[in-house]
């Protein structure tokens, strides 16, 4: 079986800056760059056409920079892992609050463009496993309740009552039941706090309890979905079908 590699599509108005990133990439053989954009439109419409795993993203461009494609031109269903590379170092804190998985320095140095790569790596590593690495203690002590706000009050869920949680931005919708809860964390925070054994991630902005699932179906033109107990319809996108396949032992 040929291992995959890693999507990648380059976004700098300057074609040397361009240049620079592939002769970055040059000393990483499980990369294959797929595409390379010259400002913020051109981007949206390769990442819509191409799904690529990692973006990496200059910010100040001709027509747009890096975070309005971010925010506006791209869904969460849509958006790859980012990486910045910018000449600016002043935009680092807005970079991760908008959930770069690094902010690289141009001129580009190689051994910090290779942590970066590390990082990218390990989360896509993560995502083709179906789930990213074991909590940050390191003892395998998955989150076993959460506490969420509920109008004046907070409410203590247990993490095994759970059907599914959706990401939107910084913040998650997790459906309890009937319920829904506004919690504010990042969909791969939350989701590296969970038990891999119980949760499932089936799309970039989805992570579904395993103990919920009905069935599987395989649609037209490649699409499938999920569908719960509840009778409730979730996308399984391409990129989490192996993981899932795996995961709930589909043939």
């Amino acid at each position: 079986m040929t291992t995959p590699r890693i999507r990648a599509v380059l976004v700098d108005d300057e074609i040397l800056a361009r240049v620079a990133l592939r002769q970055a990439l040059a000393s990483h053989a499980d990369v294959e760059v797929v595409g390379e954009c010259g400002n913020v439109q051109e981007a949206e419409q390769a990442v819509k056409a191409l799904a690529p795993d990692v973006l990496f993203l200059d910010i100040q461009m001709p027509g747009g920079n890096g975070f309005s494609l971010l925010h506006d031109g791209l869904s969460a269903e849509s958006l790859p892992l980012v990486v910045f590379t910018t000449a600016f170092a002043d935009h680092a804190l807005e970079a991760f609050d908008a959930n770069a998985i690094d902010y690289v320095l141009k001129p580009i140095d190689q051994a910090r463009f290779d942590q970066a790569m590390d990082r990218v790596r390990k989360h896509w590593q993560g995502m083709q496993a179906g789930r990213l690495p074991m909590p940050a203690d390191g003892h395998g002590q998955y989150l076993k309740r959460i506490s969420v706000q509920a109008a004046e009050r907070s409410m203590v869920i247990a993490v095994a009552d759970i059907d599914w949680i959706r990401a939107d931005d910084n913040y998650v919708h997790i459906h309890v039941g009937g319920s829904t809860y506004l919690h504010r964390e990042t969909l791969r925070g939350l989701y590296e706090s969970l038990d891999p054994n119980h949760f499932l991630r089936i799309h970039r902005s989805i992570v579904v309890n395993m103990d919920r699932i009905r069935e599987v179906h395989t649609l037209f033109q490649g699409h499938a979905e999920v569908v719960l107990h509840d009778g409730t319809r979730l996308d399984l996108s391409r990129r989490f079908r192996n993981a899932a396949r795996v995961a709930l032992g589909l043939r």
